[in-house]
């Protein structure tokens, strides 16, 4: 699985021994250092969703690219200068080759993580929200790179739903055509990042970590060659009021069309947008759902090397 080994991957040392002896190990992806959150909130939030995947018995590789090589696994002084970095790349997939070939460095979408992680052999990422079907897709054909990764890359994403400024009703439904399950943990309905429900029924509903980890199994044994996607509720205690979220993201969506704001540019305005009219709440929520996810991923690797 490591192709790219030595040339262009370079794995972390007590990732690469953890892998080694069928330790659990979680993904961590970087474009929320990035792009998804301010300077020095971005790295102050690596580093305890970090320690969060250790404490639940794990460990962790945030995964990123500097210059031109892939990262699996970064130093603290690595990590405090992707976070502090200018004008740094958003890369998805498709774009890591002209990336690396150029020296270039990059923060890491789902997408590209997804794809990183299987080359390094790790089985369960822990991320925010994934990309999904953007609003009024019909007319933009505006659909993340995520869905289709997961339809091809037989990577675990653990996230909190997609994220609410999407379609989800509309995501949900091209998950179903990429053949990927979508398991709730704990939770009748899907949820929708910000909020512990999005109005909408996950497919499927699994409660304890074990549950999970032999679902997994089962997929995999089954030959079905797509990820799995498991939502994660956001905590009630850190959860923003729906109707007052959804106001915070129409006005936001708004704003973009004015502004011709698309493409890789469009997440991270909203986000930036939205945590602007909601007083900095959205970013709190934010922090306290990554966390909620990396717990979670890191039981459920433990949960596969111990079963």
């Amino acid at each position: 699985m490591n192709a790219l080994t030595p040339e262009f991957l370079t794995i972390q040392r007590d990732v690469a021994d953890a892998l080694a002896a069928s330790r659990p190990v979680v993904a961590l992806e970087s474009t929320i250092i990035t792009h998804g959150m301010p300077f020095p909130e971005n790295v102050e939030t690596a580093r305890a969703v970090e320690a969060v995947v250790r404490e639940n018995g794990a460990i962790p590789a945030t995964i990123a690219v500097t210059g031109g090589r892939i990262q699996v696994g970064l130093a603290d002084d690595e990590l405090e200068a992707l976070g502090n970095a200018k004008d740094i790349a958003k890369a998805s997939g498709r774009d890591l080759a002209a990336i690396m070939a150029r020296g270039g460095s990059a923060g890491t979408t789902v997408s590209a993580t997804m794809r990183i992680a299987a080359l390094a052999g790790i089985k369960i990422f822990a991320t925010g929200g994934v990309g999904g079907v953007h609003r009024g897709a019909e007319e933009t054909f505006d659909i993340s790179a995520d869905l289709s990764e997961l339809g091809r890359t037989d990577t675990v994403v653990v996230c909190a739903g997609v994220k609410s400024i999407l379609d989800i009703a509309k995501t949900l439904e091209y998950l179903e055509t990429q053949r990927v399950p979508v398991i709730a943990y704990g939770s009748d309905d899907f949820p929708a990042f910000y909020t512990r429900s999005s109005g909408l029924k996950a497919d499927h509903r699994l409660d304890t970590p074990a549950e999970l980890a032999r679902a997994i199994g089962i997929h995999d044994a089954l030959g079905s060659g797509t990820g799995v996607l498991i939502a994660n509720p956001i905590p009630e205690a850190d959860a923003l009021d729906p109707a007052f979220i959804d106001g915070a993201i129409a006005e936001a969506v708004a704003e973009a069309g004015m502004r011709g704001i698309g493409r890789k540019e469009l997440t991270p305005f909203l986000l930036a947008r939205i945590n602007e009219l909601s007083g900095g709440r959205s970013l709190k929520a934010n922090i306290a759902l990554v966390k909620n996810n990396a717990a979670l991923a890191a039981r459920i690797a433990v949960a596969r090397a111990t079963s």
